[in-house]
């Protein structure tokens, strides 16, 4: 069969299929570049990794663990102010399940001593002046598909009876916003290092493809890491290496979250404005030269939609340029 053969039957047999892999073969794989990694390579005795109770960091805790042995794995939960008890949870239904260790470091007194929520409800009031104590808050993202052809960022407030609201926000109060939220990623990741220096650890992260591949993650703050195991999984491929860990149904079940804002919300919501098994079908399909239309029958878009969607994740590698470059110097 020629090149141009195999590339039509590829675009003939197109499906969310496409992206099923040999779970226990990519575990393996995984787990043996996870030895040379940790082991050879960054010469260190084990892994530390936050745990959110979310399905990207309890598949890399699992895979650390079958490489290493869970006594060479340190997970660390760092709930703050504005998060949800139940990614606790989930959390540490992870390390049961693994048997990995855990520490428990509580960053909210950090976080408000350092003025995170302050200077969040400080941009918030320049917009709603009441937003104050028992009030909540998240930044939401236009849906990709929408006529705009851009994209528009929103601040969604709920007062202490529940009553929501709307509202455009200028550039510089969401600028300021998302810096300081910001803070509470940088702030994990201090903390990841220091249980790393103490045990001589390398520090894990958890960007499944999509994330790493649009920019999902704070520039040394959860960006910041030693390895990245599954940086080359789909999300739904992340998903099928999860249950053949073991990792707790609860726990794959769960839809993904940013757990970042004191409102419930999930990922599609706040940065990739469709769910993540759609962005999957299209970032592969524009990885692998999948016409639109073939793309489009996959996730379920038009051929035009699917054109926006991959405007829009070419908008977000450039924004994901920076925070993958490394700092600028002078040297040779």
């Amino acid at each position: 069969m020629t090149q141009s053969m195999k590339h039509f039957a590829h675009e003939m047999s197109f499906s969310p299929e496409s992206l099923r892999l040999d779970a226990e073969a990519e575990i393996e794989r995984i787990c043996a570049w996870i030895r040379t990694a940790v082991l050879k390579d960054l010469r260190k005795r084990g892994v530390v990794l936050g745990l959110s109770g979310g399905i990207d960091s309890s598949v890399t805790a699992a895979l650390c663990a079958r490489a290493l042995g869970p006594r060479k794995v340190t997970g660390i939960f760092m709930p703050e102010h504005d998060s949800d008890p139940e990614s606790l949870r989930l959390g540490q239904s992870l390390a049961t399940a693994t048997g990995v260790e855990t520490v428990l470091e509580d960053i909210g007194p950090a976080l408000a001593a350092s003025g995170c929520y302050a200077r969040r409800d400080g941009f918030i009031r320049q917009i709603v002046p009441e937003f104050g104590e028992g009030w909540g808050c998240k930044v939401v993202l236009e849906n990709a598909l929408s006529s705009r052809g851009y994209n528009i960022s929103w601040l969604v407030v709920a007062s202490p009876s529940g009553e929501q609201s709307r509202h455009r926000m200028p550039l510089d109060v969401y600028l300021g916003m998302i810096a300081a939220a910001n803070m509470k990623q940088r702030t994990r990741k201090q903390i990841e290092y220091y249980h790393a220096d103490r045990l001589s650890y390398a520090v894990a992260g958890t960007p499944n493809r999509l994330e790493y591949d649009q920019g999902f993650f704070v520039k040394n703050g959860d960006g910041a890491a030693d390895f990245k195991p599954i940086a080359h999984l789909y999300k739904t491929q992340v998903y099928q290496l999860a249950e053949a860990l073991g990792v707790p149904e609860e726990i794959r079940r769960r839809p993904p979250t940013t757990d970042t804002w004191s409102l419930p919300q999930g990922q599609d919501e706040y940065y990739f404005s469709l769910p993540y098994d759609r962005m999957d079908v299209c970032l592969y399909g524009l990885n692998n030269g999948i016409p639109r239309e073939a793309v489009g029958e996959a996730a379920g878009l038009l051929p035009d939609q699917v054109d926006a969607v991959w405007r829009n994740i070419g908008s977000k590698r450039k924004v994901a340029e920076y925070l993958h470059a490394m700092p600028a110097t002078m040297l040779d």
